[in-house]
């Protein structure tokens, strides 16, 4: 779809979406831990491309200092802080790629499986049961502070869906952690895993996208120290970063970047042998024991170790995201949305 196009199509569904879609509340009444804002009170507009921009943060490089933490205080496993997107004049923001574990800190910092929960969040004392809010490491925050404001705009990628919540907390534990949300996104993204503040989304397959500048900033008519007020003001700056953000990558409305090249044909998958069901090509994984021989973990999918095979068009190799074979360079194909 031409961008022009796509443009007007996703400005006239979010007319009929905030007209249709009227959410201002009290608050109180979905402080609740299973009584909370329904999903579709902060859910990403269907118009934007998700897919695309998944794969797009999947393939960020530009890393800033204090940007890289593990995603657990006994993981081994790291995600990096990305800036390729920080310079933009409209939609700028960076993003990274990391788990999802639950934080209860703020009014509700006695929710379950949280004993040790603080009173208080960053910028007043939410209720992790009603604002979807996602933590960034105190590191990073102080060293940022020209561009990271509190109560920002983010953009949640998981399990195939996007959400939009506000930065809302810091994480200041040693060591300090990445990949932390609310207790109302966190059971929003993965309603079948009984999330709780011990029990989190282990695999690194969440994609979380923060925008930066006065301008991604909930404004104070949409939320007190402890809630969120006004959700149709938090999804229509959402769709709107976002979309703006797409349109800087040149991303198109059907979840794939516009192209011109002439591609050869790629081969079909071949049917590798794999010997472990469900830790086969595209499966999530932490670590390479989660994946079965011959496979590693890439990027949180179980994938060919790219250092064993040759690939010529970079960033389109073994473990990159894909939603079709013309994706991935020979001689890879999309397998379950990885090149495999």
């Amino acid at each position: 779809m031409p961008l022009k196009n796509f443009a007007s199509q996703l400005a006239l569904s979010l007319a009929l979406f905030g007209t249709a879609m009227g959410q201002k509340v009290e608050g109180p009444e979905y402080n609740k831990p299973n009584g909370g804002p329904p999903g579709k009170f902060f859910a990403a507009s269907s118009s934007l491309p998700v897919a695309a921009l998944q794969a797009a943060a999947a393939k960020a490089s530009v890393v800033p200092s204090h940007a890289t933490y593990p995603i657990g205080e006994d993981s081994s496993i790291k995600s990096t802080i990305h800036t390729d997107w920080a310079k933009f004049s409209e939609g700028a923001a960076i993003s990274w790629v990391a788990d999802m574990d639950v934080d209860c800190d703020g009014i509700n910092h006695g929710c379950k499986g949280n004993p040790d929960g603080q009173e208080k969040t960053n910028w007043g004392a939410l209720s992790a049961y009603e604002v979807p809010f996602i933590v960034i490491p105190d590191e990073y925050l102080m060293a940022n502070k020209a561009t990271i404001k509190g109560n920002s705009i983010a953009a949640v990628i998981c399990n195939g869906k996007m959400y939009y919540g506000i930065l809302g907390d810091s994480n200041g534990d040693e060591p300090q952690v990445t990949g932390e949300a609310s207790w109302i996104l966190a059971r929003t993204c993965f309603p079948e895993e009984n999330l709780d503040g011990n029990r989190g989304h282990t695999a690194a397959d969440v994609t979380y996208i923060l925008f930066t500048g006065e301008s991604a900033v909930l404004p104070k008519s949409a939320l007190n120290k402890n809630y969120i007020t006004n959700f149709d003001t938090l999804r229509s700056m959402g769709d709107k970063l976002v979309g703006a953000l797409s349109s800087n990558l040149k991303l198109g409305g059907d979840g794939n970047p516009p192209t011109t090249l002439t591609t050869t044909s790629v081969p079909q998958p071949t049917g590798d042998s794999c010997d472990w069901p469900g830790h086969c090509a595209g499966a999530s994984c932490s670590t390479h024991d989660d994946c079965s021989d011959p496979f590693a973990c890439v990027n949180g999918k179980c994938a060919v170790d790219p250092g064993s095979v040759p690939c010529e068009w970079e960033g389109h190799c073994a473990g990159a995201q894909c939603n079709s074979h013309d994706d991935c360079s020979d001689p890879f194909s999309c397998q379950n949305g990885v090149c495999a």
